[in-house]
């Protein structure tokens, strides 16, 4: 049933744990294979510990269907996460997350930015304020450049004004433009705008190469070109010693009678029940995800939720206010491959002319007719391809505010998300000022069309981390203010979701994260050692 607002909705269940059929063991679990804990696992493939890491989905097929776009949009072949509904209205939707080993990078645009300096200080918006986080912008640096190495990221300095430092330049250069967005970038260098070359994963060196890949933003990549978690993060840890089991399901972790050390994860995987023990336990499941997992693990020593004696566990879901932008000129054919390379943040912060922060502008990949009819079922083909082949497709994003309201419940097992978006009136004047642009760069017909609920691929915040216990969840390394071996990778640390990519930063902070974990393994082992001797 509906609940009016998520305080209305049931509280978790603490119910007996389900018998096992088989017990794993490992030192560090980590739960989920996406950009936070493939990068995770990654980073630790060399600890000399034993690193398990529980993937529900399977290995995403390399097939000719990876690029047939009717059945990566109309058919849905590789969307596979299970229904979530509205905690508000009932209505069940079919959710933005991916399950397979890799995570949501796996049909990501692998558009990889840094946030800006500014997303790690309170800031002012329309509708309130960005908190600032218990970390700033120079701490994370240098990882934001170690995840820039590791995921081959493509970029050039100088162009954006809103580019924070970098201590390196960036590993590879820039993909160069084609010609239509060429020509769109001019205009608004004419305009008086800073148009950039959009970070980017993708190794395309040839126009066969763009030709390729020209379907991998929002669909699987079968060529290899593309920097997905799995390439880049989880194959190297295997070949070093991590173990991976997929299509394992954690029900939920159990804690030892104290309620401060998690002894083990039980875990579904074909039909059994598992007993995962282990020293360590991290979560990268994703901002939903992780979230459920921690409130199905209610207990008599963590009645809300595990790790939630803030009642902060999954409040302050956000997701980014985002618009589909389709510029037309009726006389001109589009004939780019990979249009993923132009950026616009001039109205990203406040200034002379912009009193609020509004957001960024990216291109999408290529729009084509089917992404099209999936938005619209009712339109014939022939005007649907007429369209896509003379558009420019733009992707554009506001910061999404934490609100307590907005958040993720299990309501008889299913997930459901109140979410109520803030600072629409900024996303209002962002897509204003982008279509006067655009039509001025020769674009007269345009079309906009706002994702609702079921657009979370960026989801983040639904288990903070702060400085104080009492309003968040994570301290500032991510570990669990209630749980001493429980640390969050994905981005439900985020406090805030800034209005850019989130991929690099949760890579950047969970290499970080994996720091501050082998520091703690030298110490120990640093005091053995004295203590032996």
């Amino acid at each position: 049933m509906p609940y009016a607002s998520i305080s209305e909705a049931p509280a978790p269940e603490i119910s007996e744990a389900p018998e096992h059929d088989e017990v794993v063991t490992a030192d560090t679990v980590i739960v989920g294979s996406g950009m936070g804990g493939g990068t995770m696992a990654y980073a630790l493939k060399d600890s000399g510990r034993r690193v398990l890491i529980l993937e529900r989905g399977e290995r995403l097929p390399v097939e000719a269907a990876n690029a047939d776009l009717d059945k990566v949009y109309l058919e849905g072949r590789y969307k596979n996460a299970e229904y979530w509904a509205d905690g508000t209205s009932g209505a069940r939707f079919k959710p933005g997350v991916y399950y397979w080993v890799g995570g949501n990078t796996k049909v990501y645009g692998a558009c990889l930015p840094r946030f800006r300096r500014s997303d790690f200080e309170e800031t002012v918006h329309e509708d309130g304020i960005s908190p600032a986080w218990p970390i700033g912008y120079n701490e994370l640096e240098p990882y934001y450049t170690r995840a820039e190495k590791l995921f081959q990221v493509r970029g050039v300095l100088g162009e954006d004004p809103t580019e924070p430092a970098h201590s390196e330049p960036y590993p590879f250069p820039a993909l160069e433009h084609e010609d239509a967005v060429k020509r769109l970038g001019a205009s608004f260098r004419h305009q008086g705008l800073h148009p950039y070359h959009m970070p980017n994963g993708l190794a395309v060196e040839t126009a066969e190469d763009r030709r390729r890949v020209a379907t991998v933003d929002g669909a699987p990549d079968r060529t290899g070109m593309k920097s997905d978690a799995e390439k880049i993060t989880v194959n190297p840890a295997i070949a070093s010693g991590v173990k991976l089991m997929t299509g394992t399901t954690v029900l939920r972790l159990v804690t030892d009678d104290s309620g401060a050390h998690i002894v083990a994860a039980l875990a579904e995987r074909g039909g059994k029940v598992l007993r995962i023990e282990a020293d360590r336990f991290i979560l990268a499941a994703g901002a939903v995800n992780s979230a459920a997992v921690l409130l199905r693990s209610a207990s008599g020593q963590h009645p809300d939720g595990l790790a939630n004696a803030s009642g902060l566990v999954g409040r302050n879901y956000m997701v980014h206010n985002s618009t589909f932008f389709i510029g037309i000129n009726p006389t001109r054919i589009n004939r780019t491959q990979w249009q993923k390379t132009l950026g616009l943040n001039d109205w990203y912060e406040a200034g002379p002319t912009t009193p609020m922060p509004l957001g960024n502008l990216q291109m999408l990949g290529k729009l084509r007719s089917a992404m099209l009819k999936m938005a619209k079922p009712w339109a014939p083909n022939w005007l649907l391809k007429a369209m896509s082949d003379r558009s420019i497709d733009i992707y554009l994003t506001t910061e999404d505010l934490p609100r307590q309201e907005n958040g993720v419940r299990l309501v008889n097992g299913q997930i459901n998300i109140w979410w109520t978006p803030t600072n629409l009136g900024a996303h209002r004047e962002l897509v204003r000022r982008i279509t006067k642009a655009v039509r001025r760069a020769g674009y007269p017909v345009v079309f906009t069309q706002r994702m609702g609920i079921e657009t979370n691929s960026h989801q983040c915040g639904t288990a903070v981390a702060g400085l104080d216990r009492r309003t968040s969840v994570l301290n500032k390394d991510c570990r669990a203010h209630d749980v001493e071996n429980l640390w969050i990778v994905d981005s439900s640390f985020f406090p805030s979701s800034a209005a850019l990519n989130p991929a690099l930063t949760i890579a950047a902070n969970s290499l970080r994260v994996a720091d501050s974990i082998l520091r703690e393994d030298r110490r120990a082992t640093g005091f053995a050692q004295e203590q032996s001797a």
